[in-house]
């Protein structure tokens, strides 16, 4: 993202914090100088300011919280939790602290050590809506698929236009194949993101299970339209094709699916599900390009991560694939977002 174009009173702004910096340095006067960098889109420069501003109030529990969460938003998850952690010790009901913790920890899987955190919190402000959204998938992550509507209902409750919520009801519906209630919520989400190739996807996975292949097409076309890293969608896509008995379609999705695995498999941080894993050679045999072309990493156990996967797999060449898999990234509340090596992004609200 390029940094926006400063207006001309902004600017001034900007040299009339940096001439009271230069007078007498105070708290208000970072966090409005943090502030103009953020407008303007240069998450480096506002970091240094925070950085400068923690190093003059180490004790201020906005400052921590705030350079924690920039940390976190450009994906230096280390000083994120140590910022996070130095403020929470100052103050340990900090509402933005925990809840940016707690999202790091979900992320790593540690969900009952998240959900100890958001107790801290849920009596203090029990109407949150990304406090809900953030309990409901730490259930989620537990296999607690009945808990995790309940509180990712009462967080849509509260918060109805929230895209990330409805894309978590989505996910946990999938995952329990209720197809019908994860079509509405899907669809819903789309309404209010409708750049997201992912929300595409698995719409087209609740499509595909519904039986209404057409419109499953459709919307798996749109998400390789708009989805241009995550090899997810091309493969869901091409599994659909197959099944379909459109093998050369089928095929020109797997060999795009290879393409962005080649171009993916280079970053250190990259881990393949090994679901996706299986059902991706399975389909290669069975449009004879072979069995083992890109997996050239180990695989992650798909128990660590919160992703579901549709039931029924292949048994031999003659079978269908089965459904298609739809693997999901759940949502999480902290701040901001931050880009993860396999091209999804990590939305979370302030």
């Amino acid at each position: 993202m390029f940094p926006a174009v400063l207006s001309a009173s902004t600017v001034l702004a900007q040299d009339q914090l940096h001439h009271a910096l230069h007078l007498n340095r105070h708290d208000l006067t970072y966090i409005m100088l943090g502030k103009i960098h953020l407008l303007a889109g240069d998450l480096d420069k506002a970091i240094e300011i925070y950085k400068k501003a923690v190093e003059f109030s180490p004790e201020n529990t906005e400052l921590l919280t705030t350079l924690g969460l920039l940390y976190l938003q450009v994906g230096i998850y280390q000083k994120a939790f140590e910022h996070l952690g130095n403020a929470l010790t100052y103050d340990p009901v900090n509402y933005k602290a925990i809840l940016a913790a707690g999202s790091m920890m979900q992320t790593h899987g540690d969900f009952d050590v998240a959900l100890t955190k958001y107790r801290v919190i849920a009596s203090a402000v029990p109407e949150s809506p990304p406090l809900w959204n953030n309990i409901g998938m730490c259930f989620f992550g537990k296999k607690k698929y009945v808990a995790a509507i309940s509180c990712l209902k009462r967080a849509n409750y509260l918060a109805p236009f929230d895209w990330k919520i409805l894309y978590n009801l989505g996910l946990v519906h999938l995952t329990m194949q209720q197809y019908a209630s994860a079509f509405h919520f899907l669809s819903a989400a789309i309404n209010f993101q409708p750049k997201m190739g992912e929300l595409y996807m698995l719409l087209a996975v609740a499509l595909t299970n519904l039986e209404d292949t057409e419109n499953a097409k459709r919307a798996y076309a749109e998400a390789v339209r708009l989805d241009k890293y995550n090899p997810l969608v091309n493969l869901n896509y091409a599994v659909l094709l197959y099944n379909q008995g459109e093998k050369r379609d089928a095929l020109a999705q797997y060999q795009e699916m290879e393409k962005k695995v080649n171009l993916l498999k280079d970053s250190s941080s990259l881990e393949y599900d090994s679901e996706m894993v299986e059902t991706a050679q399975k389909l290669g045999a069975a449009l004879q390009v072979g069995e083992a072309l890109v997996w050239t990493k180990p695989v992650k156990d798909p128990k660590s991560k919160q992703r579901t996967t549709s039931t029924s797999k292949a048994a031999s060449f003659q079978q269908p694939l089965g459904s298609n898999q739809a693997l999901g990234q759940a949502m999480s509340s902290a701040a901001a977002y931050s880009k993860l090596p396999s091209g999804r992004r990590l939305h979370t609200v302030p």
